[in-house]
């Protein structure tokens, strides 16, 4: 049985009313929502979704056309730069996702396989670990390759889908979970690093690049022992409560460590993250302590772009465009700093591109649930990225990499895609 504090919070898990009452259906949001410029449906637009919401908190029942519409938003908060009333449209969509979560009927089988994934597989090391493993056997074997070569995968329907699949990366970064690095030079700050789940599976060499930067820039970098999933992903699809779990387990693991940042290479998990204030905020034990965990909070390209950045870099020759990443640019309002250390790299020509910050359609494991429409979504980012003539994308964010190196094989010219942060390894290496 939840304790009566879990029941106390999941009572606000629903769109409040003071939040609804915002939006003034001025349609400024329309433009730059992903869902309305592909679809054309005033349902599948901010406005639309807040209507609805509306309607549902003035008694209207929770319908299979209420949640596939709710469904369909990549949550990406554009709108929300777009909106001149200040409407936290993130907050509403997560809100009425997690109402849906506790209102709503589903199958048996959906309900197992969100409780598995949602619960055991992105709390546990083990289970990524060997979930991770089967994934490196699969692609290591050649598996991957025949099964792409035979056209099975199209005639079954997946090619779409098992495009996405992410590339194992042996060894895992959970080996290095618990240890300290030290600051090459003079030690400037003391700082904890959140290594997140999945991208210690398939982005260990993005978490050891940021490990490798943050100690050129004079930081004593932390990785604490006990740290889990930032609940991101959990919060976005309207399972709040295992959040909020996820949320406390962090917040007691970073305060104890009295550390200068707490740093995140995730535009995704940085935002949710930056938000634990909100997620706990009717919780009288950790209301506080979420916010002392915000203040220190900070994204990978926010902290080394607030400080004396290290510039003994060598040059890299090569034609880059920047892929906001739509959490990063929208959510945390970090947009200057990632072009701010790219072009501190000599040599590196940056190009921006038009729509930066539309989104690619990855928007967690939206590109996964709904496979087609994210494509469409990415094959119109494309268009703008061959524009640009860049060799290079850069990007701030694991999944939209991962969408940005589908895109890339699929619709661009094989584009090379790297992280603001492994960018910045290179040029710091001198061999």
């Amino acid at each position: 049985m939840a304790d009566s504090s879990a029941l106390s919070e999941i009572q606000y898990d629903k769109p409040q009313q003071q939040d609804l009452d915002k939006c003034v259906h001025c349609g400024l949001c329309l433009n730059a929502c992903p869902t309305y410029r592909e679809l054309g449906v005033e349902m599948d637009s901010p406005r639309g979704r807040i209507y609805q919401m509306v309607q549902v908190a003035a008694g209207a029942p929770i319908t299979d056309s209420y949640r596939e519409h709710m469904d369909l938003c990549l949550a990406c908060r554009a709108c929300e730069t777009a909106c001149p009333s200040g409407v936290q449209y993130g907050k509403l969509i997560e809100a009425a996702r997690a109402e849906i979560q506790n209102k709503a009927e589903f199958a048996w089988y959906v309900k197992a396989l969100r409780a598995f994934v949602y619960g055991p597989l992105l709390r546990s090391p083990a289970l990524m670990t060997l979930a991770g493993t089967g994934l490196w056997l699969y692609q290591a074997s050649g598996l991957q390759k025949l099964m792409r070569a035979s056209g099975l995968l199209k005639l079954a329907g997946l090619e779409s889908l098992e495009a996405l699949t992410p590339t194992a990366q042996i060894p895992f970064f959970f080996g290095r979970v618990g240890q300290v690095y030290p600051a090459e030079g003079a030690k400037r700050y003391k700082v904890a690093f959140l290594a997140g789940c999945i991208q210690n599976v398939s982005f260990a060499r993005l978490n050891e690049a940021t490990v490798r930067v943050l100690q050129k820039n004079g930081c004593e970098v932390h990785i604490p022992q006990h740290q889990n999933c930032c609940g991101a992903l959990h919060a976005h699809a309207g399972v709040r409560d295992e959040a909020r779990r996820l949320a406390r387990r962090n917040i007691d693991v970073m305060l104890a460590g009295n550390f200068d940042a707490i740093i995140s290479n995730t535009g995704g998990c940085g935002s949710t993250l930056k938000e634990y204030d909100e997620l706990l905020e009717h919780d009288a034990e950790y209301a506080d302590k979420a916010k002392e965990f915000v203040r220190r909070m900070r994204d990978v390209n926010e902290f080394l772009a607030s400080i004396d950045l290290n510039r003994e870099m060598r040059p890299l020759n090569m034609v880059v465009t920047y892929q906001d990443s739509c959490h990063l640019a929208h959510g945390q309002q970090v947009r200057t700093q990632p072009r701010q250390l790219l072009r501190a790299i000599p040599g590196l020509e940056l190009r921006e591109m038009i729509g930066s910050d539309l989104c690619c359609g990855s928007a967690g494991v939206y590109n996964v649930l709904h496979t087609d429409l994210a494509m469409d979504i990415l094959r119109s980012k494309f268009h703008n990225v061959e524009r640009t003539g860049a060799s290079v994308i850069a990007s701030s964010n694991p999944g939209c990499m991962l969408q940005m190196e589908t895109g890339a094989r699929l619709f661009g010219q094989n584009q090379k895609v790297y992280h603001v942060v492994q960018l910045l390894d290179m040029a710091y290496q001198r061999d």
